[in-house]
């Protein structure tokens, strides 16, 4: 291919079309999926209700994505008080399909006093071409000197509630707080269950109805061989933020969501086997060593009892 052909932006057009056209096969993928798959997923819950712990042991073999935020303590709290996960893309059968819900059933612990934990996030649209996952930071009543986020995730949802009231430019205590911790907390050691102040970015909405509309006439208007007005179009960007939020608690929580909804929650049963299948590898082992460790005791009472017979050997 020569050059001339890669920078020739009609090229570019067209490839913008085509992924945009493997993009709508993936969501009618995600559309059929969910309908065919939803009795199943309701028909596996009612088996796996009656097995002891089988979250807490999903969440052991979780893939590296989700398992890496899982602090000892967070870990503590799921093994002791996890009672089920489900997912549910909650705007369908008429709304986006990449829009999901997780929601997090616990019974009584020692850390908070919530038995369902519900986390919504919804595919959004920005003027400036993004797309992605948004959510709300969701409240978690800790009990007392038991706040594993350590006050970020009340002060996260403070300032989200502040944003939506139109305080979003004005300097807050709870958004000097906030930074002032952040600064003091290492990722290292964020507390999976910050996840539940995840935001991204903020966009309504209506925002994210028009932005997708005029996406699609712009869309539309190049498969037909018109002329598109990028000059306006870059002009309404122009306001359009870079998509980054320094009082992010979470930033990675929109991969968790989707490493959550696309691998654990669909393949738990894998990873329910997975576990089963090490500890029973584990239990084997240890009773090799037991025996290993009863034939040396054996061994050498012999040796007591007849100390000429191993050097006769």
């Amino acid at each position: 291919m020569s050059a001339e052909a890669v920078d020739n932006p009609v090229y570019y057009e067209q490839l913008e079309d085509m992924e945009d056209d493997f993009e709508q096969v993936d969501l009618e993928i995600l559309r059929i999926q969910d309908k065919m798959t939803r009795d199943l997923y309701a028909k596996r819950q009612k088996i796996i209700s009656q097995i002891p712990n089988f979250w807490p042991l999903v969440f052991e073999h979780a893939p590296p994505e989700i398992d890496e935020y899982i602090q000892p303590t967070d870990a503590a709290v799921i093994v002791s008080a996890l009672k089920n996960i489900s997912v549910e893309r909650f705007e369908l059968p008429n709304g986006h399909p990449r829009s999901i819900s997780i929601k997090f059933e616990f019974s009584e612990n020692e850390y908070f006093e919530n038995t369902t934990l519900e986390k919504k996030f919804w595919w959004r649209h920005a003027k400036d071409g993004w797309e992605g996952l948004v959510s709300e930071p969701v409240e978690i009543n800790w009990k007392a000197d038991k706040d594993l986020t350590n006050g970020l995730l009340g002060l996260a949802k403070k300032i989200y509630e502040d944003d939506k009231a139109g305080k979003g430019d004005e300097n807050t205590e709870a958004k000097k707080e906030l930074i002032k911790k952040l600064d003091d907390t290492s990722l290292e050691t964020v507390s999976f269950f910050n996840f539940f102040g995840f935001r991204g970015r903020y966009i309504s909405e209506e925002e994210s109805r028009e932005a997708a509309k005029v996406a699609e006439e712009k869309r539309k208007a190049r498969k037909e061989g018109k002329e598109v007005d990028e000059e306006k179009m870059e002009e309404d960007d122009e306001d359009e933020d870079d998509g980054e939020y320094e009082f992010e608690i979470f930033p990675n929580g929109d991969d968790v969501a989707l490493a959550l909804a696309e691998d654990l929650y669909p393949e738990a049963i894998r990873y329910f086997q997975d576990g089963q299948e090490l500890a029973a590898l584990s239990e084997m082992d240890f009773e090799d060593d037991e025996d290993e460790e009863m034939g040396d005791d054996e061994m050498g009472d012999d040796d007591d009892e007849n100390p000429s017979k191993k050097r006769k050997a």
